[in-house]
């Protein structure tokens, strides 16, 4: 009885928030719960402070949660920061049979509970916000700013939002009817019900570069619809998400539930969990966000379950006019800094015709449009190295410096990528952005994903040409954003068809304070599913109706 009334006063507490929530996934206008500016203003004088203490209690010590198994640390900041920090490496037969255990009582309490628990679950995270963000920071290599926003607030409202698509889906049938058909003499009537039932274990596998804001809404999206969630974190990147399972639990427990429905699936060094889990017989659900080889791994071989994968793929701009210059040489160059271009969504080839583009500073060749936006990404980064690493953060792994250094050799260099002296982290690894100018007939180069801070400005016969490669590439590659430049209609309006037949999210003309590598949660999607990218969008119904069956019962009345 305890653990009913817990549940029914999480969902009357949030039953506020999930109808804004609701209405925000059909207005598709700007809203959002979590404040995104980390001002004492907002959250108070103490709470940085107070969140920052939270984090470094963590450091060098075994992590507080109650997992069995051995413990293993794994993560090396990009910063330098000493971590040290100790997981349970609980072993597979164990995690899967606490999960299956814990399922049941999760599944029988219906939308509405796990709806109003989940929501608490968000809640619980976001009141230990500043912890999480220095969890992402530490962690990730962002800088502070933008992992406080991406890594708590942004991928809040990520989760929210799959919360809500959860709750509209699994409410869309009534729960229970009453059927009558007309016959000769007395009607046939029958009481019908008809229950959710989640399809079973969900395992969600993290990434380094956004640990909460690529796993909360895979997380959410299973755990609303009735299934126990195993969180496999990247072993680089692990506190986020470990935070993230300690609060959920800890609420799961506080509403009468098993704290099991929610696991954390730490691998050892150089181990293989990952791919053992997918392959489970109890697993019937997997969020992947990562390379484009295991991805496809996953697709192919875990065949028992519903895979959600979010891949490699390239971004593309096409520049064929403008009318601000300088606007459009800063959105670019933002877009390419923010992060080191360590994000899924960072433009890598930027097409431009070779014969240059009219602007309202006159016409610019193509060697003046490269050299533009060299510039600006120079000016945001190397031209005031302690303003700029706070733009640029830190590189998360060595493969990412490898592919710089590759890349030196695969076009003819605009703007060198150099080493910045971070003046917090004097052992962080902080590199600045590499463009480089391209020949269209150089396409099998540039036509596969550069991951990290490198684009390319490819010269090409026209813009004609530039949408032809644009959509070959997308078509063939798969991307999550595309951007366009124009001041001819019929251009935009050609973009906009050719982004339609690839699948890829279009952005005209980005001149002010909106960049092509950000998304609004409740009104932009993430990826579409409609190219080789991604198979699925963040967040739409597709999304998370198949992570439940509707299983009836019927009987005369």
């Amino acid at each position: 009885m305890m653990g009913a009334m817990t549940e029914n006063r999480y969902y009357a507490t949030h039953a506020e928030t999930l109808d804004r929530a609701l209405t925000a996934i059909r207005e598709r206008d700007y809203w959002s719960p979590y404040p995104e500016s980390p001002s004492p203003r907002v959250y108070g004088e103490n709470a940085a402070a107070e969140g920052k203490a939270a984090f470094e209690s963590y450091l060098g010590k075994p992590f507080p949660i109650d997992q069995p198994g051995e413990r293993v640390a794994t993560e090396s900041s990009p910063f330098g920061i000493a971590l040290d920090i100790a997981y349970p490496h609980t072993d597979v037969d164990t995690l899967m049979a606490h999960a299956q255990q814990a399922m049941p009582a999760w599944r029988d309490a219906g939308p509405q509970t796990r709806a109003g628990v989940c929501i608490e679950i968000l809640s619980r995270v976001h009141a230990n916000v500043f912890e999480l963000a220095n969890a992402v920071h530490a962690t990730s290599g962002q800088a502070f700013v933008m992992a406080f926003q991406a890594g708590g607030p942004h991928a809040l409202d990520r989760g929210l939002e799959a919360v809500a698509y959860a709750y509209a889906e699994q409410t869309r049938h009534p729960a229970a009817a009453q059927w009558t058909k007309p016959a000769k003499g007395e009607p046939l009537t029958m009481s019908k019900r008809f229950h959710v039932v989640p399809r079973g274990v969900a395992l969600v596998i993290g990434c380094n570069t956004f640990p909460t804001w690529n796993s909360y809404p895979g997380f959410f999206a299973s755990l609303a619809t009735g299934n126990p969630v195993v969180v496999k974190p990247h072993p680089g990147s692990v506190l986020p998400m470990a935070v993230t399972v300690r609060y959920a639990r800890e609420v799961l427990a506080e509403a009468g539930f098993d704290p099991n429905l929610v696991q954390l699936a730490t691998d050892l060094p150089g181990g293989t969990i990952a791919a053992t889990l997918a392959q489970r017989p109890e697993v019937k659900i997997i969020d992947f966000t990562g390379s484009g080889a295991f991805g496809e791994w996953l697709e192919a071989n875990a065949r028992q379950a519903a895979v959600y994968t979010e891949k490699s793929g390239v971004n593309t701009i096409v520049v064929d006019s403008t009318d601000d210059f300088a606007g459009m040489c800063g959105n670019i160059a933002f877009s390419l800094s923010l992060y080191s271009g360590q994000m899924c969504t960072t433009p890598q080839n930027i097409l431009v015709p070779a014969g240059g583009i009219a602007t309202d500073q006159g016409q610019k060749s193509y060697q003046e449009v490269a050299d533009g936006i060299a510039a600006a990404v120079h000016k945001l980064t190397a031209a005031d190295p302690a303003r700029g690493v706070e733009i640029i953060g830190a590189i998360a792994n060595e493969a990412n410096l490898r592919r710089i250094d590759a890349a030196r050799d695969h076009g003819e260099v605009v703007l060198d990528s150099k080493p910045l002296t971070h003046p917090t982290y004097p052992d962080a690894v902080v590199r600045t952005p590499l463009v480089l100018k391209q020949a269209a007939d150089n396409e099998n180069m540039f036509a596969s994903e550069w991951f990290g801070p490198i684009s390319f400005v490819v010269a090409t016969d026209s813009t004609e040409q530039s949408l032809q490669l644009f959509r070959r590439i997308v078509g063939g590659r798969g991307a999550l954003t595309a951007s366009v430049y124009s001041t001819d209609e019929k251009v935009l309006d050609a973009t906009e068809q050719a982004a339609l037949d690839v699948g890829v999210h279009l952005s005209c003309n980005l001149t002010g304070g909106v960049y092509v590598n950000q998304s609004a949660a409740f009104s932009d999607f993430h990826a579409s599913g409609a190219n080789a990218a991604a198979n699925a969008a963040l967040t739409d119904g597709a999304y998370v109706a198949n992570r439940f069956r509707i299983v009836q019962s019927r009987r005369h009345s």
